[in-house]
């Protein structure tokens, strides 16, 4: 019983960025149908099939359920508009004005369920030169400045992060505004239309501290300079580690921990203001002295004085870390068909209507016999569609 118990999801999107964000509501306990081609969207085909779902579709789309259909066909428009009176939310990632050629544009849809909560996910927008075109995370990776933040800080040459950061910060915005338009629904009793760009979404995510010299126009700073914080990566004498020191008391504990009490008063880095001027100094010289001490000892020595840090894990690592397996944050569980399953759990944690992993990923189709039986379809309305290629079912 999820905080969105009772909320019925209908994902018309493909790839990540609304898949994953459709995938969090149904852990938040909404129904989610997941209406497909009758090929599959395009992540189904991607990577090794394990039971016929690849890891990435199903971490994308774990708690749905799959219906298969053609929806240039006049059955499966009438299929979706049915679907749709009795849905409470509407997403799709295609780009701007495919919906609507489709048939399925804001208008009809508001016209047939006026309360409907109605989500557009683009990659740049509705407007400008890019708008029509097609998009991959790397493309907004490019366009965002994420490669400019990511840039070597030697050579200058920019990086992407290598993963698909745009995609997922999209389906978080996506999620958590679905999430705030169905809070505004109960207080007016009004759907609403959302639309919502990757761009947007990244520029929005990398604003606050990516962004920081821009912020005032009149006051314009180098932003590579203000990053200079981050990269916090030292070596120790057997390992890598990371620790960090922004307050004055961090910086104390750092220079106690290190044994070298002389920097505490150094003008360089006796404040917060001076530790980020003068940051790549002070990297230097607390990665020289890191680099005298074994990873074990040192990280130890910086808890017991209060200095944030962690040893560098490996994603296999990562899965026995004590703090990891402290709070159960990697759910390994049983699957039909699937034998052993890892997944993060859902991050938020509710204590009266919890999260939860309801369901594995659909098999394409897989729910297509229960959706449309429960729509007042007859078995051989749905055999004759089969058969016309209409709709796909998975049955097995």
């Amino acid at each position: 019983m999820g905080p969105l118990e009772g909320v019925k999801v209908l994902d018309l999107t493909s790839m990540v960025s609304g898949p994953m964000a459709a995938m969090m509501l149904a852990d938040q306990g909404a129904e989610v149908i997941k209406i497909e081609p009758t090929h599959g969207e395009q992540l189904r085909h991607m990577a090794a099939p394990h039971n016929g779902v690849n890891p990435a579709f199903y971490s994308c789309n774990r708690g749905k359920k799959s219906l298969a259909i053609d929806l240039k066909s006049e059955e499966g428009k009438e299929i979706l508009l049915k679907l749709v009176k009795e849905a409470d939310v509407f997403m799709q990632n295609f780009r701007p004005g495919a919906i609507e050629r489709m048939g399925f544009g804001e208008d009809v849809l508001r016209e047939v369920n006026e309360k409907l909560i109605n989500v557009s996910i683009s990659g740049f927008g509705t407007k400008g030169p890019y708008s029509s075109s097609r998009v991959y995370d790397p493309v907004i990776q490019a366009l965002s400045g994420a490669t400019d933040i990511q840039a070597d800080r030697e050579t200058g040459r920019p990086q992407m992060f290598r993963v698909i950061v745009a995609d997922k910060v999209t389906a978080l915005t996506a999620a958590q505004a679905v999430s705030s338009a169905l809070y505004q629904r109960e207080r007016s009793n009004i759907g609403q239309h959302i639309e919502l760009s990757m761009l947007e979404s990244v520029l929005a995510f990398f604003w606050p501290e990516g962004m920081a010299g821009l912020v005032y126009k009149e006051k314009e700073m180098d932003v590579r300079k203000l990053q200079g914080t981050q990269d916090l990566i030292y070596k120790a004498k057997d390992g890598y580690i990371t620790a960090g020191a922004v307050s004055d008391a961090e910086w104390q504990g750092m220079c106690n921990a290190l044994e070298r009490q002389d920097l505490i008063e150094d003008e360089r880095f006796a404040t917060s203001a001076a530790r980020v001027t003068n940051s790549g100094e002070r990297k230097d010289l607390t990665g020289k002295e890191i680099s005298k001490w074994n990873s074990e000892e040192i990280l130890a020595r910086f808890q017991e004085q209060g200095v944030p840090c962690a040893p560098l894990l490996s994603r296999m690592e990562l899965m026995s870390h004590e703090q990891i397996l402290a709070n159960e944050s990697i759910l390994v569980s049983d699957v039909d068909g699937f034998g052993e399953v890892r997944q993060a759990r859902p991050a938020a944690r509710f204590n009266e209507t919890p999260s939860e992993i309801s369901r594995p990923a659909p098999r394409l189709g897989e729910h297509g016999n229960e959706i449309l039986t429960e729509l007042g379809y007859s078995n051989e309305f749905q055999q004759n569609l089969f058969k016309e290629g209409k709709l796909f079912k998975d049955e097995s």
